[in-house]
């Protein structure tokens, strides 16, 4: 959530930012209304129970006519602060819950737009060009098929669409990668860690993801807890209601997880292969730093997701995501778009996003430093989402009879093998 101090000093510029989400801008009113009623409710409640204790001590010293007159103030007295306290609370309620739908700031450099009207701030590697070369691309799919990496039809017949089998060889592409991923992360200086993929509605509401996201969420009703759909979820909440050292900053972790999602806005999308499925594992880095630092960490995690690429001998493209498409609790947004050639463009593969103070806020972590405490700022950035990333090196790096070179990162991760060769059908 937002500073409710600057959304009364500077609402124009949360209007703004709501405007340029593609957001109901009547929320920014709504909340300054809520946040008036809460303050002078509660300025209200104190004035009545000051005057109430200092009418108790006149009561005890009082007798008589002027004696009972008090008493029955006291009665009246009583039922006001019974009623400014329901009203505290309930202008209080109505201040939280509409502060919980308020998305973060917009970072002012951030292009206003929807999907498509991002910037693109840098291009990386050559694009093969397949016709030169004198062969017809094959698609993931068809390729996963050939190497015997990839089952999608007795995924569909065990747990329905978009679920699938990785096999074989793409069982051990998955743990090369994902090895692969966390050796680059600690050697950067990240914790890695293995995450819950079960949370409670406070870790899922504080991370932001029970508002726009909302609609691509599993939740397990009986039990009243969230699949995560990423360990930033559970890296996020590790810390909730602490108070963090200053001096321990920056805190740095790498989590893997399963993840699931509904994809409930993506009907028809990407409906063939393993591009966009409902369940996939996750290297996904996160960072606890002063609000001060947040940017340049933002830099750093995007300059860890480029190595990341560059290793897998990826061509690929860094896009600064527009304002209508940022999830909200982002600030700002970069993506790492890889070519996908079967499909002639460039998809997503990493994004890392600087969340600020906004999480830290809902999740009630802070920072303490010179003695002072404060809320601190959050970011999160994919290392390697496994389905697109096997998809992006199928695609790229296959081969005329169907066998696919391996990245020369991940070949001591698969016994030194450097091709990966079709299997005897």
């Amino acid at each position: 959530m937002i500073d409710l101090r600057l959304l009364r000093e500077d609402p124009d510029r949360v209007r703004a930012s709501q405007r340029a989400r593609g957001e109901d801008v009547a929320l920014v009113d709504a909340l300054l209304s809520a946040d008036e009623r809460r303050r002078s409710s509660g300025v209200r409640f104190d004035e009545l129970r000051a005057e109430q204790k200092s009418l108790g001590k006149l009561i005890g010293r009082a007798t008589g006519d002027e004696k009972a007159e008090l008493l029955k103030r006291a009665e009246q007295l009583k039922a006001d602060v019974k009623a400014a306290d329901a009203e505290r609370d309930a202008a209080d309620t109505e201040t939280q819950e509409l502060l919980l739908k308020l998305s973060n700031l917009v970072h002012p450099d951030v292009p206003v737009g929807g999907e498509e009207d991002f910037v693109t701030l840098e291009t990386h590697g050559a694009v093969r060009d397949f016709a030169a070369e004198g062969f017809e691309p094959r698609d993931h799919l068809e390729l996963g098929q050939l190497l015997g990496a990839i089952d999608v039809e007795r995924g569909a017949k065990v747990s329905g669409s978009r679920f699938y089998f990785l096999t074989g060889v793409g069982a051990l592409l998955e743990l090369a990668l994902v090895n692969a991923a966390m050796a680059q992360a600690t050697a950067a200086g990240f914790t890695p860690m293995l995450t819950p993929a079960l949370v409670r509605p406070q870790s899922m509401a504080g991370t932001g993801f029970l508002g726009q996201a909302a609609q691509d969420v599993y939740h397990l009703d009986k039990d009243d807890l969230y699949l995560v759909g990423t360990s930033e979820v559970a890296l996020a909440a590790y810390h909730m209601d602490e108070i963090l050292e200053a001096d321990k900053l920056p805190l740095r972790y790498a989590g893997f997880s399963p993840c699931f999602r509904r994809e409930a806005g993506s009907h028809g999308k990407d409906t063939r292969g393993i591009f966009r499925v409902h369940q996939f594992d996750k290297v996904e880095m996160f960072s606890y730093v002063t609000p001060e630092d947040s940017q340049e960490e933002h830099r750093r995690l995007l300059e860890w997701e480029k190595q990341w690429l560059t290793s897998l001998e990826l061509p690929f493209r860094v896009i600064d995501v527009a304002s209508g498409d940022l999830g909200s609790s982002a600030a700002r947004k970069y993506d790492c778009e890889a070519w996908i050639p079967t499909q002639g463009k460039y998809r997503e593969l990493t994004s890392t996003s600087d969340c600020t103070e906004f999480q830290s806020r809902r999740l009630q972590i802070r920072v303490r430093e010179d003695k002072k405490v404060r809320p601190l700022a959050t970011l999160n950035g994919t290392l390697c989402a496994v389905p697109r990333t096997i998809v992006a090196i199928l695609e790229n790096h296959q081969q005329p009879d169907g066998s696919v070179r391996v990245p020369e990162v991940l070949r001591p991760y698969l016994g030194g093998r450097e091709i990966l060769e079709p299997v005897a059908r």
